[in-house]
């Protein structure tokens, strides 16, 4: 499906449409993020199932994304709504949003048997639910305009609102809970989660009704099984991008474990208030994106946020934590790379899409940016698993008032040393990564010129 301008002078991207990407991805990610940060803690301390069954739930559901997520991918390349072809999905998908994040914290009066179904029931609807409104969002970024500069930009203000939606969800729900629940834990998350959601949703539909589609199909052709699959095949940068991408999992292992460090190593449950706060802080880092890519390349950018990252990593663990000031001034700078990282990525995946479209004449928007959501969300699902497995081998022992010096010491380590992995891995797959701005733009001329033809 090879797209082009509808106009040749068609208008630039508006500033109110920046605002409306950025405030859908961040009303779409406090779902994200109150997910992604909470809903262990929930399953173990709160509905009381075990950190096993919790964590089979994970891949299960991961196993169903691979064959759902493409499959919604592939759905949406081959048809189009009448808002166009993505922004219609994101009509309806706000409210089911809504809807499938409060269920998964519903505490039901059942069996603990009873309890592991239905959370294994609530996640996996989650995540189908969250597929039918990602894809479409990331995949508007290539056609809201395809001027290069402007769609680093659109998704810098999309991960901007992606950052802060997940960062302040952090800060905002655990006094929610206290608040709300009045001594009743269960109580407090349910409404919690409600009361944050539907300030999401209003958000998510404030961002629909401002954007804008102006890259638009030559005509109504169905893109075949066998497009999608030579899509992929012919696609090895993105590949590659998904692997650095889907690293995210060691940092999401931080937000997950870091409401276990701060309830029991610093017995102050309250941190993970400013630790969202901070989160949510960080995304500044992305205002100074654009500006560095006119002058590095991308590819080098995120190399050295990486390093930089290893070694401010390092200096964490060695000053240990007995200093609260000097812990969440460290936390902060991890946070603000890993924010900084983000725009990055997503503009690295988004141009492969030009990558397969200059060698198989076909775009495949929707299919690109499902690896996207699918890596995106197998990174939550195993960083949940692989937390899981943290707290086995540490010793942890939910809802106990104090726990033993090797669980202290492998959550610290868990916080601080474990994420070096995923810089490292990050590192090495980057090492290798060929296709930067000069290839980009090869593949833009040529692009190009079979639309002058």
């Amino acid at each position: 499906m090879e797209c082009v301008k509808t106009d040749k002078n068609y208008d630039a991207v508006s500033k109110k449409e920046y605002v409306g990407y950025f405030a859908y991805g961040f009303g779409q990610c406090f779902s994200y993020g109150i997910v992604g940060s909470f809903i262990l803690f929930f399953y173990t301390d709160i509905l009381k199932i075990s950190v096993a069954a919790a964590s089979a739930i994970f891949l299960i559901a991961r196993v169903w994304d691979a064959v759902n997520d493409p499959m919604v991918a592939g759905f949406m390349d081959t048809r189009r709504t009448k808002s166009g072809k993505f922004k219609g999905y994101m009509k309806f998908a706000p409210l089911l949003i809504i809807i499938s994040t409060v269920l998964c914290f519903v505490s039901p009066d059942v069996s603990t048997g009873g309890k592991v179904i239905y959370a294994g029931i609530t996640y996996i609807l989650w995540g189908t639910v969250y597929t039918i409104s990602d894809i479409p969002f990331w995949s508007l970024s290539a056609v809201i305009s395809d001027n290069p500069q402007e769609r680093t930009s659109l998704v810098t203000a999309a991960n901007l609102g992606v950052f802060a939606g997940i960062g302040i969800v952090g800060s905002v729900l655990p006094p929610l809970v206290v608040l709300l629940g009045r001594g009743v834990a269960s109580k407090g998350y349910l409404l919690g989660v409600a009361a944050i959601m539907l300030v999401g949703y209003a958000f998510m539909m404030f961002g629909y009704s401002t954007i804008k589609e102006r890259v638009e199909p030559t005509q109504a052709e169905k893109v075949t099984k066998e497009d999608v699959i030579n899509t992929l095949k012919t696609n090895k940068h993105l590949f590659k991008m998904l692997g650095v991408f889907s690293l995210n999992l060691f940092m999401n292992i931080v937000n997950g474990m870091v409401i276990y460090f701060f309830t029991y190593n610093m017995n102050n449950a309250e941190l993970m208030s400013i630790f969202g706060f901070v989160g949510t802080a960080s995304a500044l880092g992305f205002f100074g994106i654009p500006m560095l890519t006119k002058k590095f390349k991308k590819k080098h950018i995120l190399m050295t946020i990486v390093s930089v990252d290893i070694v401010v990593r390092v200096g964490l663990y060695m000053l240990g934590y007995s200093n609260v000031g000097v812990l969440m001034i460290m936390l902060g700078i991890t946070q603000f790379l890993h924010a900084a990282a983000g725009p990055l990525m997503s503009t690295m995946i988004a141009e492969t899409i030009e990558y397969s479209e200059a060698r198989t004449g076909k775009r495949c928007e929707a299919i690109i940016f499902s690896g996207q959501t699918f890596t995106g969300k197998l990174a939550a699902a195993l960083s949940g698993a692989l937390s899981g497995v943290i707290l086995t081998m540490i010793g942890y022992n939910a809802n106990a008032t104090v726990q033993s010096a090797q669980t202290l010491n492998g959550l610290f380590l868990a916080i601080s040393i474990v994420p070096i992995v995923g810089s490292v891995l990050r590192l090495i797959i980057l090492s290798t990564y060929k296709y930067t701005e000069d290839e980009y733009k090869k593949d833009l001329q040529i692009l190009e010129s079979r639309r002058t033809v």
